[in-house]
């Protein structure tokens, strides 16, 4: 299932065509199911509290189709990471991400990217609750620049009161 660009004969008359692609697009599910989970591998994206962090994985390089792909400038539709979490006992994927980053990235580093979903969620959320992010009712570009700094900056130190220990009390 490889979508390979075809390039149409030039027939001297206005623009160049771009590259073609004559395959049918293919759900993102049915590249993995037709990768097979024997395609995949356990990767442990991080310590978790109890234990390390593992699942299994397969990852696959494939062309995005849709309403709109950005392709590239030669008229080319790029290839990007799908990524799909397997677990043991399951049969079929659980969960998908597509990622763009370079294909020389390790497996382990991509995993971790994309499992890192959750603490952006959890910050964005207490920047709205707990720091008021939410609660700008300026109309002015600088109004609004001044409260997001000052929010992200009350951020910034929460996030190093929370990852640095404190200095130890005097006796």
């Amino acid at each position: 299932m490889t979508a390979e660009p075809y390039q149409p004969v030039y027939s001297g008359l206005g623009p160049p065509p771009l590259p073609r692609y004559r395959t049918r697009p293919v759900s993102l599910r049915d590249h993995i199911i037709a990768a097979g989970r024997h395609q995949g591998r356990a990767v442990t994206w991080r310590k978790g509290s109890r234990a390390a962090m593992s699942s299994h994985f397969v990852l696959l390089r494939v062309r995005l189709a849709g309403r709109r792909p950005k392709p590239a400038a030669d008229g080319t539709i790029p290839l990007t990471w799908l990524i799909a979490q397997w677990p043991d006992g399951e049969t079929e994927p659980v969960k998908y991400w597509i990622s763009n980053l370079p294909e020389t990235i390790p497996a382990k580093d991509l995993i971790r990217l994309a499992k890192s979903r959750w603490r952006i969620e959890h910050d964005y959320r207490e920047l709205k609750a707990a720091l008021g992010l939410d609660h700008f009712e300026g109309r002015s570009f600088t109004g609004w620049h001044r409260h997001v700094t000052l929010v992200t900056a009350a951020h910034l130190f929460l996030t190093e009161e929370r990852t640095h220990p404190k200095a130890p009390a005097r006796a």
